[in-house]
């Protein structure tokens, strides 16, 4: 399968249409339509629909647009260390983080390696933990930070002192913000907007699940989230109230929010995460030494 074809076929999918991925990719549309059915052949799938107007991808093409979007992501990202290798000032580092204020590390250490080393530049991915871990086993970020619980079996990492506090996130005229900390029972008779990982917890069976009980089967869970920005939009908006961390608001401007805490209190621990036996770039190797000095610190 060569690197070349697989990024004809992504313009193909990008511009659905074989005229206009030729004209981007300056060749002509017979050669294209030729190298396409070449790797339909080699691959025994078909991977467009076509038609008068514009083609389609089917859903072996869908599942090859994702992995070859990570081969070629995979591809630069492996350019690029080489070709930096002996640049003892800058350099490339991938991170994927679940949304906290714990992510601040990663900020810390990355200024203070910015006056010896002004040429390393940062990568950044947001998503919940599952997103985060894939992330890390397909090797396309160097380091994570998740969430609790997660399975760190095939992890090396440094567990973070601090925790987040899951709340409540709600308009400050909302009925709840009277109170100083929400229990289970308040939540049953108003929409709820919960974060899909504390949601696929909570059918599991763990932490979350057992802070909830009972209950959790009656809630009214009007809609989910991976990111909280958008989610806490529709809250000031009055549309329901965000199951989140604490300190998420924080980023936000002024915006008639306020956070009031569980009860009884549901903490989840923090974990700074990276492949085991990772070979590391001398950017990465150097980021991770810099992580590792302030934990000694």
């Amino acid at each position: 399968m060569d690197i070349r074809v697989l990024k004809y076929f992504l313009t193909i999918a990008r511009e659905e249409s074989m005229t206009g991925a030729a004209k981007f990719l300056h060749v002509t549309q017979p050669t294209l339509s030729k190298q396409i059915k070449e790797l339909e052949e080699e691959l025994g799938k078909q991977l467009f629909i076509r038609t008068n107007y514009k083609v389609k991808l089917t859903d072996e093409g869908m599942l090859l647009r994702k992995r070859a979007e990570d081969i070629l992501e995979m591809v630069e990202k492996t350019k690029t260390e080489f070709l930096t290798m002996d640049d003892i000032t800058g350099g490339d580092v991938y991170i994927g983080g679940a949304e906290t204020d714990a992510f601040k590390i990663f900020s810390q250490a990355a200024s203070d390696l910015q006056t010896d080393y002004p040429n390393m530049c940062y990568h950044l991915f947001s998503g919940n933990s599952h997103d985060v871990m894939e992330r890390l086993d397909r090797g396309l970020d160097d380091f994570g930070i998740v969430v609790d619980p997660v399975d760190l079996s095939k992890y090396d990492y440094l567990t973070l002192p601090n925790k987040d506090t899951w709340g409540v996130i709600m308009r400050k005229d909302s009925p709840l913000a009277a109170k100083e900390s929400i229990q289970a029972a308040d939540l049953l008779d108003v929409p709820i907007i919960m974060s899909r990982q504390a949601s696929e917890q909570s059918l599991q069976k763990n932490e979350f699940a057992e802070w909830f009980g009972k209950y959790f089967e009656e809630l009214n869970i009007v809609a989910t989230f991976s990111l909280s920005f958008n989610p806490i939009i529709m809250a000031r908006e009055g549309f329901g109230y965000v199951i989140s961390f604490d300190n998420m608001i924080n980023t936000m401007p002024e915006n008639n929010l306020t956070f009031r805490p569980l009860e009884p209190k549901l903490e989840s621990g923090l974990h700074i995460v990276w492949k085991k036996y990772q070979v590391f770039s001398p950017a990465a190797e150097l980021f991770l030494n810099t992580i590792r000095a302030k934990f000694e610190a």
